[in-house]
């Protein structure tokens, strides 16, 4: 059986460097708006403080890369190598991940000055023209440096919700299309939930498909390898499914029916006493008045009825697709349409940081050419559970606990989301997360 790796191009040294700083500059460049004392908050289990995300990113690049691959590397404490590990069991013990913002040493400064030391082995690594082995390792630590830029976010949203202040990580300026909205009294405001429109549906041609990843190209271990599958033919929402089609879901009593959820899903609902997605408030007792609290701050239901509902389960978005009388696509399904598309959307360089409306008047929304918000915007729940493809083999190493060792009790989400970083997203790209998971960015598209 050939051996399945990571696939990536083999690019100069100098594109190597260049793409690595960038990846680096950008993590920092998140954390601008943030004080020492928000990176030290870790508000939920799934969660990570951020200093720790920015020591973490540089540990990867410290144990995979330069430890092997740089003759001379010192190690900048010796102790990082199992403090700042995640879950590599192979690679070293390390503490368990709630216990993360209990890390007040070593200070933000010296976090810094690590990734500062990481940063210069780097380049003198890479200036060695390291072996093609390196720059594919240095490829897979760029990912998955990008991978904890879309979590630091996801995380200080989860940490400013769970303040009492309801601080904003950026606020709204002049030049916003959603300021002065907060208060959802504006013109647009009250027109915004009729720009999504009707949701529509196209109709996909069945038949067996190639899917995964194609050796071309940068790609996880668990896109490949290229098989073929079996698609009967379906119908696929043209949008996603969005805030005020929710909020109706909420008002038709859907968390009060146990008969629109799965088992696991009703237990859910009950154990955590969910009664609509995360970030949403509401005065008791009044189905409408709901708020929804965002990294641009909260705003009312109404300013935000058409933009795609978030920070859902699987268990929800099931729920909702039942009383929708439609369904979750197949992974498979979800990729048919999206292999070939162009990757452009509602993703982190927009700066808008919150899922947008489908563009009105889009061509892609309403002249049969396909479905709009593919990608970015919200990360797409679906009906396939995350299990290897025939053929997989993890990478070789500690590396191999990347991603095969969680092939089991998690779900599929494709598509990316508005803090997904541009260029990290592609038709094949599968994130998985199990069906409870509620922190992330992750919508419904409906299928029947």
């Amino acid at each position: 059986m050939t051996t399945v790796t990571t696939v990536v191009p083999q690019s100069a040294p100098q594109e190597i460097l260049e793409r690595y700083n960038r990846v680096r500059r950008r993590t920092l460049a998140l954390c601008d708006p943030l004080s020492a004392e928000d990176m030290m908050v870790q508000s939920c289990p799934e969660a990570s403080p951020v200093k720790w995300h920015l020591a973490h990113t540089s540990w990867f690049f410290e144990s995979f890369v330069l430890r092997p691959f740089l003759p001379e590397y010192r190690a900048f404490n010796a102790e990082f190598s199992w403090l700042f590990n995640s879950y590599y069991q192979s690679y070293s013990a390390f503490p368990a991940k709630r216990l993360r913002s209990s890390f007040s040493r070593p200070g933000l400064d010296e976090v810094l000055h690590y990734r500062g030391w990481v940063d210069a082995g780097m380049e003198r690594l890479i200036a060695a023209d390291p072996r093609p082995e390196a720059l594919r390792l240095i490829e897979l630590g760029a990912n998955h440096e990008e991978q904890h830029q879309e979590l630091l976010l996801t995380d200080i949203l989860h940490a400013f919700f769970t303040n009492p202040l309801r601080p904003d990580y950026r606020a709204w300026s002049e030049s916003d299309d959603l300021a002065g909205m907060k208060s959802g009294e504006s013109d647009q405001a009250a027109t915004r939930g009729a720009e999504a429109g009707r949701l529509e549906f196209d109709r996909y041609e069945g038949g067996l498909r190639e899917v995964g990843r194609q050796a071309d190209g940068f790609c996880f271990d668990n896109e490949l390898p290229r098989h073929r599958a079996w698609i009967e033919h379906f119908f696929l929402g043209r949008r996603l499914v969005t805030c005020g089609e929710f909020a109706d879901f909420i008002a038709d009593g859907g968390y009060r029916r146990p008969e629109l959820w799965l088992s696991a899903g009703w237990d859910a609902v009950n154990a955590n006493a969910w009664v609509a997605p995360l970030y949403w408030t509401r005065q008791e007792g009044d189905d409408r008045d709901w708020r929804i609290f965002t990294l641009r701050g909260e705003f009312p239901l109404q300013a935000l009825a058409a933009v795609p509902v978030s920070h859902v389960s699987f268990y929800e978005a099931d729920a909702f697709a039942r009383w929708a009388s439609k369904r979750l696509p197949t992974e498979f399904e979800w990729e048919s349409v999206a292999e070939g598309r162009q990757i452009s959307g509602n993703m982190l360089s927009s700066g808008r940081l919150l899922p947008a409306p489908p563009p009105a008047g889009s061509p892609s929304l309403y002249s049969g050419d396909g479905p709009a918000q593919l990608f970015g915007d919200c990360w797409e729940w679906t009906a396939s559970a995350y299990l290897p493809y025939p053929g997989f083999q993890p990478l070789p190493g500690s590396l191999g606990e990347y991603n095969g060792k969680f092939m089991s009790g998690q779900m599929v989400l494709r598509g990316g989301s508005c803090v997904t970083p541009d260029g990290h997203i592609r038709a094949t790209y599968r994130n998985f997360f199990s069906p409870e998971t509620r922190w992330q960015f992750s919508g419904i598209r409906l299928a029947r």
